[in-house]
């Protein structure tokens, strides 16, 4: 696994898509035994969820991923399933930085170059964005000590490192290289697929699951759904 390089793949670029939706129960992470680290609830972002979760398949494929990794590696979820105000929460945010930072784009430009970092939300259930299907999961691997192996940025980092294959391309930095091959293989092996500008980042069921599949995605958009130890609102 480690010997086999991470391919280059573009970004998907997706207008229409159709939808089967197969309807089913989006459940808990960490109660599947997958350690879990909310990385908004952490920071404190209304409406986040202490827990992580995600639809059924997937969370069946988490477990399988965390068995088929060597010994004493395990896998840790950032973020999951996402409720629409923490998309449109985190869509605002970097969409303003990217507005301070390129003045002179205009709003169609500055949705598409937003897009590459965070997708934009929908209020339709059937052109959901991607954490809002369930089908979508951030996360890394903890090594035997039981800290994240080093994938050469943080999560959410939206330089050209985060790129699932920079490391293969850009640095001689194999370490970072290798853990990143071991994650990537390790998710695609169990049937996701990878958004390319985030190392972090797969999906299953979703539209670009689909996408690079050829075929239907699964699951709609569920806009919000009201679980324990849950972040204030407001």
């Amino acid at each position: 696994m480690l010997n086999k390089q991470i391919p280059t793949i573009k970004f998907p670029s997706i207008r229409e898509y159709s939808i089967i939706d197969e309807n089913e129960k989006i459940i808990s992470i960490s109660n599947a035994g997958i350690k879990c680290n909310s990385q908004y609830y952490k920071e404190g972002i209304p409406g986040s969820y202490k827990d992580c979760y995600a639809r059924e398949s997937v969370v069946e494929k988490l477990v399988n991923v965390n068995k088929s990794l060597p010994n004493g590696f395990k896998l840790l979820v950032y973020d999951a399933y996402r409720p629409i105000c923490i998309q449109q929460r985190l869509w605002n945010y970097y969409r303003q930085n990217i507005k301070n930072n390129n003045p002179k784009l205009n709003d169609e430009e500055l949705d598409f170059k937003t897009s590459f970092f965070v997708s934009k939300p929908s209020y339709d259930e059937f052109k959901p964005s991607l954490h809002n299907t369930g089908g979508a999961v951030d996360l890394t691997i903890l090594g035997p000590d039981g800290k994240e192996l080093n994938m050469g940025t943080k999560f959410d980092d939206f330089s050209d490192k985060a790129w699932t294959n920079h490391f293969e391309e850009f640095t001689e930095d194999t370490e970072v290289r290798d853990n990143r091959r071991l994650l990537y293989w390790s998710m695609i092996n169990a049937g996701f697929t990878n958004l390319p500008s985030e190392w972090w980042h797969y999906d299953y069921g979703d539209k670009f699951w689909a996408f690079f599949n050829k075929t239907n995605a699964k699951y709609r958009g569920i806009i919000d759904i009201e679980f324990d130890n849950r972040f204030p609102l407001s």
